[in-house]
C-alpha cells in the first residue's frame, strides 16, 4: 500500500496477458477441461464474497453508517480499523477475481475476454486500492457492499452452470444476473452523486470517481444487455458470451438431441461452434459430401 506502483504494474500486465501473451501461449496447445477446479473456485469466491459482505455490514453498514453522508473515521476505533481490515480484503479479492481470465485462456474461450471483461477486471484493483489508501472507510464502501453482494449471486451462478448441462435448468435466470449487475451501477452512481447537493465531510474526488465508475460500467453492461438479450432483429444469429463479468461456461452447447427419424435435429438442438460447419451432416441424414469440407477454427489454422 505504500506506492501505487506495484499495483498499477499488475493491472498493466493483467491487460497484456488476457489480450496478447495468453492467447498466444495457448495458440498451439489443446485446451484444458477444468471443469473441477471451476466449480471449487467458483464455490471459494462464493464464500469468500459472502464473508466479505457481512464484514461491510459488521463494520457500519448494518446500522452504525449513513446512507446520506457517510465520513471516513481515520481513529483506531474497533470498528474503523475493521472497516480498514475489510476494505483491504476487497482489494485483495480483485485479484482472485483475475483467475475468471486465466481460466477463459487455458479453455481456449478467447471470445470470452471481451474489452468490456478486460476493462472490468482490469482498472478495479489501481481504482481500489486509492480508496484503500486515503479513504478506508465512509460512504464510498456503500460500492464495494454492493458490488460484493451482486458477487455472491454471480459466483454461485457460475459454480452451478460448471457442474454440467444437467444443471443448466436451474439457471434459467442469466438474462437476470446482467440486469442485477446493471442495477447495482444505477444505484451506485445515485448514491455518490447525492453528495454534490449534500454538505458531508467526505472527499468529493472519490465521490465522483466512483460516480464515473458506476456510469461507466452501466454504459459497457446495458449494451453487452441489449446486444444479447434484447436485439430481436437478431433473434437466432450467435450471441456473445453468456455473462458480462464472468461469461457462463457453455457447457450445454456441446450438448446434442437426437436426431428424429428422417435424421434431422429437433427445434431444441443447441449449437456447437462447429455446428455451422456440420450442418451439412444433419439435413437429410447424408453427408452431402462433407467428407471433403474444410473446417476453419477459431484460430485461423485449417484442417481437412
Amino acid at each position: 500500500m505504500s506506492s501505487p506502483v506495484p499495483t498499477l504494474c499488475i493491472c498493466l500486465f493483467y491487460a497484456y496477458f488476457s489480450k496478447v501473451l495468453g492467447p498466444k501461449l495457448m495458440e498451439n496447445r489443446k485446451p484444458f477441461s477444468l471443469r473441477n477446479i471451476l466449480i471449487v473456485y467458483n464455490f471459494i469466491q462464493t464464500v469468500f464474497s459472502t464473508w466479505i459482505f457481512y464484514e461491510y455490514l459488521m463494520s457500519g453498514w448494518w446500522g452504525e453508517y449513513s446512507f446520506r453522508c457517510q465520513p471516513v473515521d481515520y481513529s483506531n476505533r474497533p470498528m474503523a480499523l475493521r472497516m480498514a481490515r475489510t476494505c483491504w480484503w476487497y482489494y485483495f479479492s480483485k485479484f482472485t477475481e483475475f483467475f475468471d481470465t486465466l481460466f477463459f485462456i487455458l479453455r481456449k474461450k478467447n471470445s470470452h475476454v471481451s474489452t468490456l471483461h478486460v476493462i472490468h477486471h482490469g482498472c478495479m484493483p489501481f481504482s481500489v486500492w486509492m480508496g484503500l489508501k486515503f479513504a478506508p472507510g465512509g460512504h464510498s464502501t456503500f460500492f464495494a457492499l454492493l458490488n460484493t453482494f451482486v458477487h455472491i449471486v454471480m459466483y454461485f451462478y457460475y459454480m452451478i452452470a460448471a457442474l454440467g448441462p444437467e444443471y443448466q435448468k436451474y439457471i434459467w435466470w442469466k438474462k437476470y444476473l446482467t440486469a442485477f449487475q446493471m442495477t447495482q451501477f444505477v444505484a451506485i452512481f445515485a448514491h455518490q452523486f447525492q453528495l454534490l447537493f449534500t454538505e458531508c465531510d467526505y472527499p468529493k474526488t472519490f465521490m465522483i470517481w466512483i460516480a464515473i465508475h458506476g456510469l461507466m460500467f452501466l454504459f459497457l453492461f446495458s449494451d453487452f444487455y441489449k446486444v444479447n438479450y434484447s436485439n430481436k432483429k437478431d433473434k437466432g444469429k450467435k450471441k456473445g458470451p453468456d455473462g458480462a463479468c464472468m461469461p457462463v461456461d457453455d457447457y450445454s452447447s456441446t450438448h446434442v438431441k437426437k436426431s428424429n427419424s428422417n435424421g434431422t435435429l429437433s427445434s431444441t438442438y443447441l449449437q456447437s461452434e462447429f455446428s455451422d460447419s456440420y450442418k451439412a451432416c444433419y439435413s437429410n441424414g447424408s453427408t452431402k459430401g462433407f467428407v471433403t469440407q474444410t473446417i476453419e477454427k477459431h484460430n485461423m489454422k485449417k484442417i481437412e
